[in-house]
């Protein structure tokens, strides 16, 4: 083994390490390799591995005891659970009461048994209905349209106050240090006064109002005393310019908005109400970003303190299952967005992963920078209060030292990120001697992750486990994930998550190991209906049958996978792109489709090309996502065709093309490359080929 030891005490100063930390790493490895690569590993981070040592330091570490560069592929753990942590967790004990006694044995009773599952993590959950249900899914010719508890009754928000009125449902940090919290009871009057307040003004049962504004403590109690009032969400990101936004308006037909006057980023007030006035929007109800009210309302709109009613009981309406609570977007590969529907059921999948795959327990503190108008926000609304945890919403940039500090303040045990937010911690050094011990999990999702950031992340957290989670809106949350009862390696998924199956299949409808993922259906949180599209079109039309030895290769049978239904088992479209590696584990590698996801927010290539086209001089563009050599977030570069006769250059083009994706489309999409040619690639039905396009880019840069 002792090739392995290529390297001394000053190589590892020479990547930052101190003179003692060098050298107890040396004597550490010495001392233990005879063991083996893993219980030495696991020797370091007990002892001279640490929270604050560099990328370089654990990357050389990590890469050498596992001889990495001889095995590309493998993905060798970082953390490895101890008996403690198995036994505690609620996988385990759920497994328990099953009378199973591995993961995967309950991973294979899920799949198998998804009515049964299903049942079970309701009453886990203890999600409260009106009126009972009697069977838990019911099909009529096929697995394509479930009904999730027929007959029954509900209203999800319900779910979210089964706390002790006075445990903490929320605390709250500003950029400015300051801080507060919000309990249960709190939440819930707060929320009762919105739903009064709405029926004042004419809102109905079915009806929209929309959402644009910062996750705050008041968001989330407009957000849940809009469900308890029988109405329907309309999730829109701050960020998105006024064309998007007044597009979501449009297809949701919202009869309200509640926004705020400004956003407040360091001594900076960014106008959204402002903004949001260069379009036609619907009655506002706006809130103070700070104080008082900083700016005029329009004729109608109304200030929060003059919207809010004084009545802080209310009594939330009864819906069905299948109602709408939620209305979200996501990019397709043409014209309008995707308007995906959540049901007073999708609340469940979300926080269903939570208790299992996060190991949510009562009174943790979950922290996931995000926003109402993406998927996560609603999902870590659920997650946390469903679960009877607490949620650590932060008013600012979340890529700075005053979000770590608000991380170690609030005792976050599950902090929840995308990729691209690590890089910056990383290139800016601005985490060093924060104390994150309180943190249980770290979990990332939206973008495909770098493994040697994922290494520094987990040592950030004295060497705690980051669950990969990947999944969609169209989900309610994830069909790959990690799990506290299986070791993490950086980057890559441990497991299918609980209640569902996949494939991953080849341009030719075959097995493979590397290649499209297609779902096995029927799970709660799987959409069954889009509001502007063809919903069996976009997921369903032309796929392959399913044969029994296609899902043999994921390790169940053609019997067991028809759930004794006597329905034949369907694959439903995603567009992810994966890899089954040799250990069992999956890694992500992007969009196998004109989708990508650019810093966690999912577009489409078609949505940046309509935008770039209209650039004087340009003939046509192609945009693409390309994926580092070296794993992380994807990047955004534009392929450029001028009209003949134009001559601009790429520093010119990428200028442009960036203040107009600011103001139109998404100020946090960032044009890495910008590349002149002369002509795109193009099929014998003339559509752009951006694969190979990608496939150009991303091995040029490697060269």
């Amino acid at each position: 083994m002792s090739d392995i030891i290529e390297f001394s005490a000053e190589e590892l100063q020479k990547r930052g390490a101190g003179e003692d930390e060098a050298l107890q790493i040396v004597d550490t490895i010495k001392k233990n390799i005879a063991f083996g690569a893993n219980y030495c590993w696991q020797k370091l981070i007990q002892g001279p591995l640490h929270p604050d040592s560099t990328r370089a330091v654990l990357e050389y570490v990590y890469r050498n005891l596992f001889r990495i560069d001889q095995h590309p592929d493998s993905c060798p753990p970082v953390w490895i659970p101890d008996s403690e942590r198995i036994s505690g967790s609620n996988i385990y004990q759920t497994a328990s009461e099953l009378g199973l006694e591995t993961y995967d044995e309950f991973y294979r009773w899920s799949a198998c048994n998804r009515a049964g599952f299903w049942d079970l993590s309701t009453r886990k959950l203890g999600i409260p209905f009106r009126k009972e249900y009697k069977k838990v899914v019911h099909f009529n010719d096929s697995l394509e349209n479930p009904e999730w508890y027929p007959e029954a009754e509900l209203n999800i928000a319900e779910a979210c106050f089964r706390a002790n009125p006075g445990q903490t449902a929320i605390i709250y940090g500003r950029e400015d240090g300051s801080s507060g919290k919000m309990s249960y009871a709190e939440l819930d009057k707060l929320s009762n006064r919105v739903a009064h307040s709405l029926y004042a003004l004419g809102f109905k049962k079915g009806d929209t109002a929309a959402i644009d504004m910062l996750m705050t403590a008041e968001a989330v109690a407009i957000y849940l005393g809009i469900v308890k009032a029988g109405g329907a969400v309309v999730s829109i990101a701050d960020s998105l310019a006024p064309p998007e936004v007044i597009k979501r308006l449009r297809i949701a037909g919202a009869r309200f908005l509640f926004t705020q006057d400004f956003i407040l980023r360091g001594s900076k007030k960014l106008p959204l109400y402002e903004k949001l006035l260069t379009t036609e929007i619907p009655r506002s109800i706006v809130l103070p970003a700070r104080g008082e009210l900083a700016c005029p309302l329009r004729k109608g709109d109304l200030s929060w303190s003059d919207f809010l009613s004084d009545n802080e009981e209310f009594n939330a309406v009864s819906c069905r299952p299948g109602d709408v609570c939620n209305i979200l977007f996501s990019s397709g590969t043409t014209g309008d967005p995707k308007a995906i529907p959540w049901t007073h059921t999708t609340p469940v999948k979300s926080a269903a992963d939570a208790f299992y795959h996060h190991d949510i327990h009562e009174g943790d503190v979950l922290a996931w920078p995000t926003n109402i108008g993406w998927m996560m926000g609603p999902w870590l609304i659920f997650s946390s209060l469903i679960n009877r945890a607490t949620m650590a919403l932060y008013y600012g940039a979340p890529t700075g030292r005053d979000f770590g500090s608000f991380v170690e303040k609030a005792g976050v045990t599950m902090l929840g990120l995308v990729p691209s937010m690590v890089k910056r911690w990383i290139e800016s050094d601005c985490m060093k001697g924060l104390d994150w011990s309180s943190v249980k999990v770290f979990s990332s999702t939206g973008e495909s992750s770098n493994p040697i950031d994922y290494l520094w992340l987990m040592a950030r957290g004295d060497f705690k486990p980051v669950i990969e989670y990947c999944g969609g809106t169209e989900i309610g949350g994830g069909y790959f994930s990690g799990t506290v009862v299986q070791p993490a390696s950086p980057s890559a998924f441990s497991t299918v998550t609980l209640g569902l199956d996949v494939l991953i299949l080849d341009e030719n409808g075959e097995n493979t190991d590397k290649g499209e993922l297609f779902i096995v259906p029927p799970s709660i949180g799987l959409s069954t209906s889009l509001l502007n599209k063809d919903h069996h079109k976009t997921y369903y039309e032309d796929l392959p049958p399913v044969r029994p030895d296609m899902l043999t290769a994921m390790g169940l049978t053609l019997e067991e996978e028809v759930y004794n239904l006597g329905l034949p088992p369907i694959i439903r479209r995603h567009g992810d792109e994966v890899e089954k590696l040799e250990n069992g584990y999956f890694r992500a590698h992007g969009r196998a489709d004109d989708t990508m996801n650019l810093g966690g927010i999912k577009t489409s290539s078609v949505e940046i090309e309509r935008l770039l086209d209209n650039v004087s001089g340009v003939k046509e563009t192609a945009a693409i996502a390309s994926n580092p050599k070296d794993g992380g977030p994807s990047q955004l570069v534009i392929y450029v065709v001028l009209k003949e006769g134009e001559k601009q250059s790429r520093e010119t083009l990428m200028k442009t093309f960036q203040q107009l994706i600011k103001e139109k489309l998404n100020p946090l999409f960032r044009i890495s490359d910008v590349v002149l040619r002369a002509s795109l690639p193009r099929t014998a039905s003339n559509k752009v080929m951006r694969r190979l396009l990608r496939d150009e880019y991303e091995n040029q840069s490697s060269e």
